[in-house]
């Protein structure tokens, strides 16, 4: 087929041909780079070995990088990359650097002398008025386009799209996005590396280089979800605990120092270190790249749905699937839908008292409420004037909770001052302002300013901001203090539900008595059991985290105690918080209090709360009491901070601590006291709350630029036990099939040199009937794996110790153990149940109650297909992949929902699973549905004849038919499906251009 003919094919099926036509004619063209033979022959050179020695500008890189990183970080340096264009370089031909003034870029015009610093590609240049009224987001999004663009993987059409926003946005219109960097956390970081190292085994086998598989754009790794609370309340807490979290995870630690030796343009940060996303926003980000004399913004993908947290210092970034930041890495641009954009204006002051918790948690309802899945939003307006750069991030950080895909602040002084004070160099900070005030990317509130077009429009008075919690079981479910035990019963009083628990009246005074290290001691609905200090989104701002210890200093001045049977932890984004704590003299009263430091990890957040004590879990479970948790965190499903928590409240630092030392969510702080002090008076929250005045004076005393300098100068080279973890070498990973941690996964084993082609599903049995709102913490649990789970079994069939098990989080690179725990979370709720709560299901042929895992085993020896019926939100919550790996792995070919979460349904495409919306207005209850139908889903078997969108049949053998929409929304998403995976699509891409 010729390249001209090809013109109906879906974009990347175009591009593939396009690139071997390219490599056929011209073997030796600037898109290619060289392999070396050492690199080729598997033999595990050193770490220098990978890198090209070339100079690199020192903003480029986070600063303390080390010397291997800052050789690599250019975009395409080094060898054994990858092409731009997707194609393995010709032998001989060494590609140094992506060269963006290429005569192949058709917008090589716009490239401007920016003085002192650089070139650059202009946006004013364009002299095109449409493009000054663009938010700033778009603009990012528009800059990358045009210095992308070789009209063969980002095309002019694109760049047209995207300056013509305000008309095409409102169409879904697709793009062609390539973002600057990628970032990782362990739990998704071990499996998309256990992918790429399959991938090179694939490669092999079907006679490529396995060489190409390697990362082309900077990739940042930073270990922060292994460590749990196994100790607390202890001066060695923190010793004791990263002791534990190496004795769990020295295996995946190994392997994961083997990746960032056995793939170039990688680095990772050690646990110890930090939360990502703080790490992320105090050293990794670059705000503004310097690439080889070329500036430009920096942007960010991350398999992490919090990525979004470094959107408030002005750099462009959201979570994907882990399977879609693969092939980023691999020079695979994005094919996105141009997103709408909802201007938030903000205008006033924040009351004193009131915190960037109470604001996030308002901003999150308003946006929910508003709707904003798929679409930015920007935040403008004078009250951004009255906001900390950390205050923004808190707001940033929460985009996935209101369901936009950023929460983005452009950049002005505020975020400069920010860059200066965690230690960034001046001549960085100067260069960062240079070039966004000449591309028109800064704001200067004394300056006047072209009014920017939104999609839609918010406003909030910041000083109508009121101190709340959100809860029992969603963090949009905000709730007023001073209305917070008025809905404390109305939750009792309601049914199951996410505002509910069912408690008849006769049982809501009732009271569990036992015995805690054998003193007499009570337990009431409500009552507070886990009060962490803990993740990202609050962590990273000094004013909360500093207010927590004012508000413990007080509490202990006046002789208030926090209960001994809390389980209460302070973990950090950051040593740096350590270091303002300890300079501002309130480490020791967070000590008293039970807060003391137990990692720099999410913990408690992400569902690493460690055991409860025994005594307090059988007063819990024996009673069958409503037990609270109260973190400063950014989720609280139901199942996810602890299986013995069913209410779960996220609040601001300062309130866990106030929480914690009333022992129960049920109190109104205004009327009632927290306790009674040692002069025998009452306490009330007034009493012990600081003022912002005295919150500023504090962080004004102990936060310095050099405390960030000294942090992250070091932060790869002194964890000792990392530093002395062996690991194993060599381009291809040697698997260990006895491991239960890292186990090469069956993805690519079948896969042919041809793509599969595209598939309908043929009477299908429904292995699960859901409801609304099933999380990715429903789908695939990260946190204790159940004595009596089917991947318990398996650990102890190959002699695991039930104390050895550790979470599903860590084990994510064990194919068999994450396959055993899809569906496992203890608090799911199955139609089929009728009413229990739990990991089970029907085996509708035969009517056994099975494990899901156990039923799907079952379906797929018999040979069924089976598919997934579910309401509204689908796949909301933290971005997994293994939400779509594990039920791909148990069989699941689709899934019909009301609504999906973004990155879930991406995640599910990047499977081949096929996503379903019902039409509006209808579900599998107003259908008649029961689940125990058989399901036939025709497609068209010719890829040609699909089209995103497109409406689908689904009949059933009762002899009901329905029409949804196919949820591929774009041609690429298309071609994935017909290859089996976007993982596949590339191995082909690459096996092509040989």
């Amino acid at each position: 087929m010729s390249v001209s003919s090809s013109l109906k094919l879906p974009r990347l099926a175009r591009l593939a041909l396009r690139a071997r036509a390219v490599y056929l004619e011209n073997p030796g063209s600037r898109n290619f780079s060289a392999c070396s033979s050492s690199a080729r022959s598997g033999a595990g050179p050193a770490r220098s070995k990978y890198f090209s020695s070339s100079s690199v500008a020192a903003a480029d890189l986070p600063f303390g990088a080390p010397a291997w990183y800052r050789r690599g970080a250019r975009i395409g340096g080094g060898q054994c990359a990858v092409a731009q264009a997707g194609v393995l370089t010709a032998p001989g031909q060494r590609r140094s650097s992506r060269d963006y003034s290429s005569s192949a870029n058709p917008y090589k015009n716009l490239v401007k002398p920016l003085e002192g610093h650089g070139k650059y590609y202009s946006l004013p240049a364009l002299n095109d008025p449409r493009v000054d009224k663009l938010p700033y987001s778009i603009k990012i999004l528009l800059e990358s386009c045009i210095r992308n663009c070789d009209n063969f993987q980002v095309t002019k059409e694109d760049v047209e799209k995207i300056i013509d926003w305000e008309n095409t946005a409102p169409q879904q219109v697709e793009i062609a996005f390539k973002p600057a960097r990628v970032i990782l956390q362990d739990f998704t970081g071990v499996p998309a590396v256990v992918d790429l190292a399959a991938m090179r085994d694939a490669m092999k086998r079907l006679g490529g280089d396995p060489n190409v598989i390697n990362p082309m754009i900077p990739v940042d790794l930073v270990i922060d979800h292994s460590v749990q609370v196994d100790v607390a309340r202890a001066a060695n807490a923190l010793e004791a605990n990263m002791k534990h979290e190496f004795d769990r995870n020295k295996e995946r630690f190994g392997f994961l120092k083997w990746g960032a030796t056995a793939f170039k343009n990688m680095l990772v940060v050690p646990p110890g270190s930090g939360i990502v996303h703080q790490v992320n926003l105090e050293y990794l980000a670059r705000v503004v790249f310097s690439n080889d004399g070329f500036l430009y913004p920096d942007s960010l993908v991350g398999t992490d749905s919090h990525t979004t947290m470094i959107d408030g210092l002005g750099v462009a970034g959201w979570g994907v699937g882990g399977i879609e930041a693969e092939a980023a890495m691999l020079g695979q641009p994005m094919s996105m839908v141009l997103p709408e954009v909802v201007g938030f204006k903000l205008s006033g002051k924040l009351r004193t008292g009131v915190t960037a918790t109470d604001l996030v948690l308002t901003c999150t309802q308003m946006l929910r409420k508003h709707g904003v899945v798929g679409k930015f939003v920007e935040f403008y307006g004078k009250g951004m004037q009255e906001l900390s750069l950390a205050d923004r991030a808190t707001i940033a950080n929460m985009s996935p909770e209101y369901g936009a895909t950023m929460g983005f602040f452009p950049v002005d002084h505020v975020s400069l001052q920010y860059l200066r004070m965690t230690g960034r160099e001046e001549k960085k900070v100067e260069m960062i302002e240079s070039y966004l005030r000449a591309n028109k990317m800064f704001i200067d509130y004394n300056e006047p300013e072209t009014e920017k077009v939104y999609s839609s429009y918010l406003e909030l008075d910041l000083d109508s901001v009121q101190p709340c919690v959100s809860g029992p079981k969603r963090p949009h479910d905000r709730v007023n203090l001073k209305d917070m035990k008025e809905d404390w019963h109305n939750c009792l009083d309601s049914k199951v539900g996410f505002k509910g628990f069912g408690v008849p009246k006769d049982e809501q005074s009732a009271i569990a008595k036992f015995k805690f290290e054998g003193k007499p001691a009570e337990l009431r609905h409500g009552d507070v059991v886990i009060a962490a200090i803990t993740s990202c989104t609050n962590t990273s701002n000094p004013s909360v985290m500093l207010g927590a210890g004012l508000v413990a200093k007080k509490a202990t001045e006046l002789g208030l105690q926090v209960k001994p049977w809390i389980k209460t932890s302070l973990a950090p984004g950051s040593g740096v918080v350590t270091k303002y704590l300890k300079q501002s003299g309130l480490t020791e009263y967070l000590d008293k209090q039970g807060f003391s430091l137990v990692g720099y990890g999410c913990t408690t957040c992400i569902g690493n709360s460690g055991e409860i004590h025994e005594d307090v879990a059988s007063a819990i479970a024996d009673n069958d009491m409503i037990a609270a948790a109260v973190l400063s965190g950014n989720r609280n499903f139901e199942g996810r901070i602890h299986p013995l928590t069913r209410a779960n409240y996220l609040a601001s630092p300062p309130l866990v601590v106030a929480y914690a030392l009333a022992g129960t969510v049920d109190i109104d702080f205004d009327t009632e006291p927290i306790g009674v002090g040692k002069s025998g008076k009452e306490v009330f929250l007034r009493d012990i709350w600081p003022s912002s005045e005295e919150v500023a004076k504090v962080v004004e005393k102990a936060v310095v630029p050099d405390m960030f300098r000294s942090t992250y100068k070091t932060i790869t080279k002194e964890n000792k036990m990392w530093n002395n973890l062996s690991a194993p070498s060599g381009a291809l990973y040697a698997w260990d099939p006895e491991s239960t941690y890292v186990h090469d996964p069956p993805f690519f084993k079948s896969m042919t040199e041809s793509p599969p082609g595209v598939h309908g599903v043929k009477d299908a049995y429904c292995i699960l009937n859901f409801g609304d709102s099933i999380t990715t913490d429903h789908i695939s649990p990260a946190g204790n794996i159940n004595k009596d789970s089917p991947a318990a079994r398996y650990l102890m069939e190959r002699g695991v110790e039930k104390k050895d098990f550790n979470s599903y989080g860590s084990r994510r690179g064990n194919d068999e153990i994450m396959a055993r725990g899809t569906f496992a979370n203890i608090r799911i709720v199955n139609k089929f149940l009728k009413g229990e709560v739990g990991p089970k299901t029907i085996h509708i042929p035969s009517g056994e109650k099975l494990s899901v895992f156990d039923a799907a085993k079952k379906y797929q020896d018999e040979g069924h297909d089976t598919i997934i019926l579910a309401g509204a939100e689908y796949g909301s919550g933290s971005s997994r992949d293994w939400a779509a790996k594990g039920p791909y792995l148990q069989g699941v070919k689709a899934v019909i929902a009301k609504s999906f979460e973004r990155i879930h349904r991406s995640n599910l495409v990047g499977m081949g699973i096929i996503p379903l919306c019902f039409k509006s207005g209808e579900d599998a209850e107003s259908l008649g549905l029961t689940g125990y139908e058989r399901f036939t889903i025709d497609i068209p078997s010719d890829i040609k004849d699909i089209k995103p969108g497109q409406d689908v049949v689904v009949k059933t053998d009762k002899g009901k038919s329905f029409t949804c929409t196919l949820r591929f929304d774009t041609q690429v998403e298309l071609t994935y499906f017909e290859n089996g995976g976007i993982l596949h699509y590339v191995i082909r891409q690459l096996l092509q251009s040989k």
